[in-house]
């Protein structure tokens, strides 16, 4: 687990129990400038939006202990949460409707297109920092 954000970047929450996807995501984000935390279960990604400034969390909806949505409901409990990206393997309209009900900005099948999650992540920076590396919260 990586649990130190430093100031003026992006920071990008990756929950996930797969190594190999992490290393995968990591790669792509880092040399943009991107930093990246690693959670390998739902609690883990809890801990680190409570300790972190986040600006974006990508979940898987298949995670040990805490399933992706099951983080998102206890994410908007919290003050400031950051924008959801959900990675999920069965996309059916009960889990989107859900989605939409939380607010998640964007449900992604799996297994995830790089390319799709670069531009998913592009669009929160733009939307929700105005194309600029955000400061942290503090």
């Amino acid at each position: 687990m990586t649990n130190v954000a430093s100031s003026n970047r992006f920071t990008v929450l990756l929950a996930n129990d797969q190594e190999g996807w992490h290393q995968t995501v990591r790669g792509l984000l880092e040399p943009q400038g991107v930093q990246t935390l690693s959670a390998r279960s739902g609690r883990e990604a809890l801990q680190l939006i409570e300790r972190q400034p986040i600006h974006a969390a990508v979940l898987d909806q298949q995670m040990p202990q805490l399933g992706g949505m099951q983080v998102i409901k206890l994410m908007r409990e919290m003050a400031k949460a950051p924008p959801a990206i959900l990675l999920a393997g069965d996309l059916n309209s009960h889990l989107l409707r859900e989605a939409l009900g939380m607010h998640v900005f964007s449900v992604l099948s799996k297994p995830v297109d790089c390319n799709l999650l670069l531009d998913t992540l592009a669009r929160v920076l733009r939307r929700y920092h105005e194309s600029r590396w955000p400061q942290n919260r503090g």
